[in-house]
């Protein structure tokens, strides 16, 4: 059984997405062992109190610095035994150590295929306003292992999303969602899940069953 814990800041519709493909059962080998936030006003820790998942509070700016804020991070991950982090949606960069404590074991859902629209200061709607201005014809989500860059880590999976004309920020962002993020994100953890994937040369490969 695969232990995950999921990060996020917002709304949490990528951690729903998993939460749901666990318990109808199309992500086998899983357990949600906790969800962490930043910000205490998440709809994300209230979906995890719906189901009976641990919801903690964990946020930058009440520790000291942000090596105190990586040791409780840190602490809170190994105190549920957590084996892969899901970030879902969570606007916090990554303390470095984290990263050291959990090598190819963080994994990040971003709104694009990347290196499309990707890094610093690329995320959420930004992203897709992004493409729009761009004119590109298609975009999509990334699913991809954290390292000590910004949206650098190994792509596990890619899935595109066609780009409509009358399509604005909102509606895309909502497109992308449905039919890429909602669907990749889970594919990935279960790929994990099933030892099907390994970091080579700097590259994720997906084994066949």
């Amino acid at each position: 059984m695969l232990r995950v814990s999921v990060l996020v800041s917002g709304g949490g519709t990528n951690l729903q997405a998993i939460i749901d493909a666990v318990e109808n059962g199309s992500l086998a080998g899983v357990k949600i062992v906790s969800v962490i936030s930043n910000n205490r006003n998440a709809f994300a820790l209230e979906r995890a109190g719906k189901h009976q998942i641990p919801a903690i509070l964990l946020s930058p700016g009440d520790f000291p610095d942000r090596e105190q804020y990586a040791d409780a991070l840190i602490s809170s991950l190994k105190e549920t035994e957590t084996e892969l982090v899901v970030l879902a949606g969570f606007l916090v960069v990554i303390p470095p150590r984290v990263i050291e404590a959990f090598p190819n074991r963080i994994i990040n859902i971003h709104p694009s295929l990347i290196p499309s629209f990707c890094g610093k200061g690329c995320y959420g709607l930004k992203v897709h306003e992004m493409a729009l201005a761009r004119g590109v014809k298609v975009t999509g989500a990334t699913v991809h292992f954290v390292d000590a860059g910004t949206d650098t880590g190994p792509i596990i999976l890619q899935k595109a999303v066609e780009v409509l004309p009358d399509d604005t920020p909102e509606i895309l962002q909502r497109r992308v969602m449905e039919e890429a993020e909602w669907k990749l994100l889970p594919e990935a953890i279960g790929l994990i899940a099933a030892g099907r994937v390994e970091v080579v040369s700097g590259k994720a490969v997906i084994r066949k069953s």
